[in-house]
């Protein structure tokens, strides 16, 4: 399969985020760690953290999830650099000096004195490059269930001696997620949907941590059928087309500026159902592919779109 330029590029922005969300084979975050044995293993270590005092981390984040879960435990004050793509809060937005995620400068981390480098996954052989100057390494690889974004909070929070501040922000984003799904009315039909990832018609399965946040509601996702064994498939329009989805979710909206609208103009898209009711739904292309506290918007957002599609019916 070969891939543009652009698309090759999209699929590398969102390694550190959606395209890495599948739900098998982790590595670094084990699937099957419940939020009850994260919650217990903190109880174990926090004491012991807690009570030795410890300078603060000079921590340079480039991953832009892992920005994310700092500021939300209040952790930002050891931060000295983040990645090109860590845009949230404002905060984060603002912050100098970047360093670029996918080509980074060892000599430009070294030069900040870090303690501790947080990644996604390593572009090339960064890790073993930092850790010969004695940098420590964390790895947060994307999430591929809701227990692995809780384990990386915890852990982040255990790093920066932000436990208590961790283990709120899980039981909220735990309660709030369960709040949003018991909430929402399940409809008297499973709603068939497809989830753009980009303009190449990129999709991703129910395998996945962004498919397994839509089963929640029971939907019926159109790339489960499209091709076995892969969990972001390459759909055709023509399969699109065919398969008919009431509704469609864009992931695409920031980096390729998709909307309902361009969807609309796509030759032949007319007379899927999701077109023809008003049922395409553009999302935040950054909430869509990050696992850290954002991803109860992202929950939120796919309940109320769900409660609107049964309201219209």
């Amino acid at each position: 399969m070969s891939f543009s330029a652009v698309t090759r590029r999209r699929l590398l922005a969102l390694a550190a985020g959606t395209l890495l969300f599948a739900a098998c084979g982790s590595d670094s975050s084990s699937s099957d760690t419940s939020v009850a044995d994260t919650t217990a293993a903190v109880a174990d270590t926090t004491a012991t953290a807690d009570s030795v005092a410890t300078e603060p981390e000079r921590i340079v984040s480039l991953s832009a999830t892992a920005t994310e879960m700092l500021y939300a435990i209040g952790a930002e004050d050891q931060i000295v650099a983040v990645d090109n793509y860590s845009n949230y809060p404002e905060a984060a937005a603002a912050f100098e000096p970047k360093i670029d995620a996918f080509e980074p400068s060892v000599e430009a981390i070294s030069e900040l004195d870090p303690t501790v480098v947080l990644i996604t996954y390593d572009p090339g052989n960064l890790q073993e490059q930092l850790e010969k100057l004695e940098i420590d390494v964390w790895v947060g690889a994307a999430a591929t269930t809701l227990d692995d974004s809780y384990k990386q909070i915890t852990e982040l929070g255990e790093l920066t001696g932000k436990s208590a501040e961790a283990d709120a922000l899980v039981e909220s984003m735990r309660t709030k997620i369960d709040e949003v799904v018991a909430g929402t009315e399940a409809p008297a039909e499973s709603i068939s949907y497809f989830y753009e990832l980009d303009t190449n018609y990129y999709s991703l399965t129910s395998n996945t941590f962004v498919g397994q946040l839509f089963s929640l509601f029971g939907t019926r996702n159109i790339a489960d059928t499209a091709e076995a064994g892969n969990d972001y498939p390459q759909l055709s329009q023509e399969f699109i087309i065919s398969a008919n989805p009431q509704m469609i979710f864009l992931a695409d909206t920031k980096f390729e500026k998709q909307s309902a609208e361009t969807v609309a103009a796509r030759p032949g898209w007319d007379v899927i159902d999701a077109v023809k009711n008003g049922q395409v739904i553009g999302l935040d292309d950054d909430i869509a592919s990050r696992w850290g506290p954002r991803v109860v918007d992202l929950v939120t957002i796919i309940a109320d779109s769900l409660s609107n599609f049964s309201a219209a019916q």
